[in-house]
């Protein structure tokens, strides 16, 4: 069968799936019309009322709300990001945002990250509708434009979900704990992330003499970029050598979530080879891992800087708040969720997310929240050539889902009590 020939036998879902995927939202152009209209289409036919909130003009969020018993109760908040990253067209076996599907794999960009998961959300409350469900407390879903800076997720959200927190919509959601993307795993276990490592973008900047190349000029801009950047690159090296022999507090080994990386990103200078420059500059991608006390290693970063006279460094993009979500007794959200995996049989393991999620907002501003995506068993292609899932992986994923959020949105104020006794 042609991959683009409709399955008169795949399941509705599947083709409601593949149809959400063909939209393009890819940047620096998604088409926020089409993803919208999509998203409007679906809430009526689940007879969900929702609202558009835009924090930046054209980039819309969608909100849909499913009202539950007690809608006075704190609600449960179902998060997704619309938009994803640029392909490499000629990388790919498949086109892109075709949604091609080839031996039950669906190859598309978003395919993983992370359309699968807002359907698969969207899935259990059409099933809820039509079978006459009605959870304890209210859950509402947001569609946010999550990755609108840079082109990257780990800035995404600036004009998204950053904003969103803070706008009198979101606010009058009352959101007691939020569900959000994951990443793929290649094990039979799901990947839960409770907390992230903040990304600090940072330029450095080394001014110094000029003159002819024929000459030892002392003190130059790029030697003495280069003293600051080796001891940026010893720390780097510092926390690899963990990475690859150092167990944890907790005597598990450590992963990459745990510990901060550092990675020199660019080098600028010279205007010809016969003139010694008078600046040099770099840029590092940093990502701080929670367990550091971020204002020392901030400080550690400046004496790196001022060991050397003329140099300088600026924030190009920080986070930081490296608030984590507790995954012991004392949050009911967790109890709730680790017992609904574990009476599904279903695996997983908790880490550090290596980047960075809408999540690190919703956390900032005292929302709970736990990233995972169903998709185990599945090689990790988020922001690679031939992204894909395999349609029986979404499947699975919207029983997983199904439990999940019966099992979170029908906590009563009695249990989330009775943890803050304790």
């Amino acid at each position: 069968m042609s991959p683009h020939a409709q399955d008169t036998n795949e399941h509705p879902a599947v083709t409601r799936f593949r149809e959400y995927l063909r939209i393009d939202t890819r940047q620096p152009t998604p088409d926020y019309a089409g993803s919208t209209e999509f998203l409007i289409r679906q809430a009526k036919e689940i007879d969900m009322p929702y609202r558009i909130v835009e924090c930046v003009k054209g980039k819309p969020t969608v909100i849909m709300t499913f009202e539950g018993q007690d809608p006075s109760l704190p609600a449960l908040l179902l998060n997704s990001h619309t938009d994803v990253v640029p392909v490499f067209p000629e990388k790919w076996t498949q086109d892109p945002m075709g949604a091609n599907k080839v031996d039950g794999f669906i190859y598309a960009r978003g395919s993983q990250d992370m359309k699968c998961v807002g359907m698969s959300y969207l899935e259990v409350l059409r099933r809820y509708r039509k079978e006459g469900k009605k959870p304890l407390r209210t859950i509402h879903l947001t569609w946010v434009p999550g990755k609108s800076r840079f082109f990257y997720e780990e800035v995404g959200g600036v004009e998204g979900m950053k904003l969103l927190v803070h706008h009198e919509e979101f606010k009058r959601l009352n959101v007691a704990f939020a569900l959000d993307e994951g990443i793929a795993s290649p094990k039979d276990a799901l990947k839960v992330f409770y907390g992230e490592r903040m990304p600090w973008w940072i330029k450095v900047i080394a001014t110094g003499p000029t003159g002819h190349g024929s000459q030892f000029i002392q003190e130059t801009a790029p030697t003495k970029l280069l003293k600051v950047i080796e001891k940026f690159m010893n720390l780097r090296n510092e926390q690899e050598k963990l990475l690859e022999v150092g167990l944890h507090h907790n005597g598990q080994r450590y992963t990459l979530g745990d510990v901060t990386t550092i990675n020199l990103t660019f080098l600028q200078s010279g205007i010809q080879f016969n003139v010694i420059p008078m600046e040099a500059t770099c840029g590092f991608d940093i990502r701080v891992s929670p367990f550091f006390d971020m204002k020392e290693f901030q400080a550690k970063l400046e004496g790196f800087v001022a060991s050397q006279p003329g140099v300088t460094m600026e924030f190009v993009n920080g986070h930081f708040d490296n608030t984590l979500t507790a995954i012991d007794e004392s949050n009911i959200w967790w109890t709730v969720f680790s017992d609904a995996c574990k009476g599904m049989n279903v695996e997983y393991e908790t880490e550090i997310f290596p980047a960075a999620t809408d999540s690190r907002y919703l956390r900032e501003v005292g929302i709970p929240a736990l990233g995972v995506s169903y998709l185990k068993n599945t090689p990790l292609l988020l922001h690679d050539h031939d992204e894909r899932m395999h349609e029986d992986i979404f499947l699975d994923g919207i029983e997983f889902y199904d439990t999940l959020i019966t099992r979170l949105s029908n906590i009563t104020a009695a249990q989330v009590e009775a943890t803050l006794i304790k």
